[in-house]
C-alpha cells in the first residue's frame, strides 16, 4: 500500500523519478566529458602540427639562407682570388716594364758612351722591282744609282738606296735563287717578308715602309719604280725644304677617275665605295715616286694590320692618310716628262728630280732609253758631292 502525501504524490514515485534524473545527468556528464576530450585532443594535435610546420619552415629558411650565404661567400672568394691573380699579373708586368726601361736606359747610356747610337739618315729610297726586271735594274745601276764605293759614300751622306723585292710563291725556287745571286754580286737589295704579285702591291708597300723604318732611322722614306729616272741631289734638295714637317706627304698629286669597267687597266674592284659612276679618287701622289716623313712611315708600320688595301697601291697610300692632319705637297718637279720636257726645263734652270712618260706610267722602253734620259736630263756629276741636306 502506498502512502500518498498531501497533494497526491507518493514516496515510491519520487524515488523512481530521482533515479531517472540521476541517469540522465550521468549521461549528460559523460557526453560532455567525451566532447570536451575530443576538443582538447584536437587542440593539442593542432598546436603540435603548427609547431612542427613552423619548425620545418625555419629549417628550410636556415638551409636556404646558408646556401645563399655559402654561394655569396664562394662568389666573393672567387672574385677576391681573381683580383689577387690580376694584381699579381699587373705587378709582374710592371716589374718587367721597369726592367725593360732600366735595360733600355743602360743600353742607351752604353751606346752614348761608346758613340754607337743608331745612325740617322736623311732619306731611304726603295726602288720597287720584280723578278722579271733584271734588265731594268741594270739600267738603273748604270745611270742614276751609284755603285760600289760610291754607294757607300752616299750612305755616309745619309742616303740609302735599295731595290725592294719579296719572295716567290715557291720559297727557295729558281726566282729566289736568281735574286740571291744578284745580291751577292751587287749587295743592293732589300728583301721583304712578302710574296710577290701585281695585285699585292699595296701589301708590298706597307711591308716596305715597316721594314725600312725598322732598319733605318731616316727623315724621309721614298718609294720609286724601277723604270723611272731620278736626280738624287735635286730630290734631296726638294725634301730638305720640308724637314721640319712631321706629317708630310710629297709627290705629284692627282685625282684620276675611278674605273668601274672590269678588264681595263687600273680597274677598281671597289669602285662602289667612291659614289656614283664617273666619280674621281681623292687627291693622292702618283705611284712613280712619292716621299713620306718618318712619322707617317711609322704610322703605317704600327697600323699595317688595319689599313685597307685598294688594288692600286698609290690609291691605298693616299687613303691611309685621310683623316690625319697630313700636309700634301704637290711638286711638279717630281713628275717631269722625258726629253724634250725635262731637257728644256733643265735649260731654264729648273732641273727635274724625276722623269718618266705618263702614257707608259714610267719611261717607255726604259731598258733602252734610261741612258738617253740620264745623259739629256741628268744633273751635274758633282751635284751630290756639293749638295747639303
Amino acid at each position: 500500500m502506498s502512502v500518498k502525501g498531501r497533494g497526491g504524490v507518493g514516496v515510491g514515485e519520487m524515488g523512481s523519478r530521482n533515479v531517472v534524473v540521476s541517469r540522465n545527468l550521468a549521461l549528460l556528464l559523460c557526453f560532455s566529458s567525451f566532447f570536451a576530450g575530443i576538443l582538447f585532443t584536437n587542440r593539442i594535435w593542432t598546436e603540435r602540427e603548427r609547431t612542427n610546420l613552423e619548425s620545418e619552415a625555419c629549417d628550410q629558411k636556415l638551409k636556404v639562407g646558408n646556401h645563399i650565404s655559402n654561394y655569396s661567400l664562394g662568389k666573393i672568394s672567387n672574385t677576391q682570388n681573381d683580383i689577387s691573380t690580376l694584381n699579381s699579373k699587373i705587378s709582374s708586368i710592371e716589374m718587367k716594364l721597369a726592367a725593360a726601361k732600366a735595360e733600355q736606359q743602360s743600353l742607351s747610356s752604353a751606346d752614348a758612351a761608346s758613340g754607337n747610337l743608331k745612325r740617322k739618315y736623311f732619306m731611304v729610297i726603295g726602288i720597287n722591282t720584280a723578278f722579271s726586271s733584271r734588265k731594268r735594274r741594270d739600267s738603273v745601276r748604270a745611270t742614276w744609282m751609284p755603285q760600289g764605293e760610291e754607294r757607300k759614300k752616299l750612305e755616309e751622306k745619309g742616303i740609302v738606296i735599295r731595290f725592294v723585292i719579296g719572295h716567290s710563291s715557291t720559297a727557295g725556287g729558281i726566282l729566289d735563287k736568281a735574286i740571291e745571286a744578284e745580291e751577292m754580286m751587287h749587295g743592293d737589295f732589300l728583301r721583304l717578308e712578302h710574296v710577290e704579285g701585281y695585285l699585292e702591291l699595296s701589301a708590298k708597300t706597307k711591308t716596305y715602309f715597316r721594314t725600312a723604318v725598322a732598319l733605318w732611322d731616316a727623315e724621309f722614306y721614298i718609294k720609286v719604280d724601277d723604270d723611272v729616272h731620278v736626280n738624287l741631289a735635286t730630290l734631296g734638295t726638294i725634301l730638305a725644304g720640308h724637314k721640319k714637317k712631321p706629317l708630310v706627304y710629297i709627290g705629284c698629286m692627282k685625282s684620276g677617275p675611278v674605273l668601274s669597267k672590269k678588264g681595263v687597266r687600273y680597274y677598281e674592284p671597289e669602285y662602289w665605295k667612291f659614289g656614283e659612276a664617273g666619280n674621281k679618287y681623292f687627291r693622292h701622289a702618283t705611284g712613280q715616286l712619292y716621299a713620306i716623313s718618318k712619322d707617317l712611315a711609322t704610322y703605317i708600320s704600327v697600323n699595317q694590320h688595319i689599313l685597307h688595301k685598294y688594288v692600286n697601291e698609290d690609291v691605298s697610300l693616299g687613303s691611309w692618310f685621310i683623316g690625319l692632319d697630313v700636309e700634301h705637297v704637290d711638286d711638279r718637279r717630281l713628275c717631269c716628262g722625258t726629253p724634250p720636257d725635262c731637257e728644256w726645263k733643265a735649260h731654264l734652270g729648273s732641273t727635274c728630280a724625276v722623269s718618266f712618260d705618263w702614257k707608259c706610267s714610267g719611261i717607255c722602253r726604259s731598258v733602252e732609253r734610261m741612258m738617253e734620259v740620264h745623259k739629256t736630263c741628268g744633273e751635274d756629276v758633282n751635284a751630290l758631292d756639293q749638295a747639303s741636306f
